[in-house]
């Protein structure tokens, strides 16, 4: 069954997260981020607000102070400008833990930083000596 333009732009509207873009020419939709193919979001690199943050479960906590966030199956990690939403994505996963992310150090080392169109920051990976609770 045909999908309409106006089914579509209700998506777009709607998602509670922002997940789905138009294209600039309107004509295809796409995720703003998470993709676990190699997808060229077209994002431009830009520098980043000082402080970024990340949330995940407790659980996973040791893991990421030995190895730092990597992006698993996706293909950046994941970063919000503020704890509280941080927060709320740790918590899908179990208890929460926010880490705090020195983004401004990490710029200045040469790492590359994206901000999707739902103003989620992404990147290659986050090394530990840049990660902190």
């Amino acid at each position: 069954k045909a999908v309409s333009r106006e089914l579509l732009q209700h998506l777009v509207d709607t998602s509670d997260k922002k997940r789905f873009a138009f294209s600039d020419d309107g004509l295809r939709i796409r995720a703003n981020q998470g993709h676990s193919l190699n997808v060229d979001l077209a994002l431009a690199p830009v520098q980043p607000p000082s402080v970024l943050y990340h949330g995940t479960a407790t659980r996973f906590l040791a893991s990421i102070l030995e190895q730092g966030l990597l992006p698993g199956s996706r293909q950046h990690v994941h970063l919000s400008q503020d704890r509280e939403t941080a927060r709320v994505v740790g918590s899908r996963h179990g208890t929460p833990v926010v880490l705090r992310i020195n983004a401004d150090n990490m710029y200045s080392a040469g790492h590359i930083f994206y901000c999707s169109a739902n103003n989620v920051w992404l990147t290659d990976n986050v090394p530990v000596e840049y990660l902190s609770l």
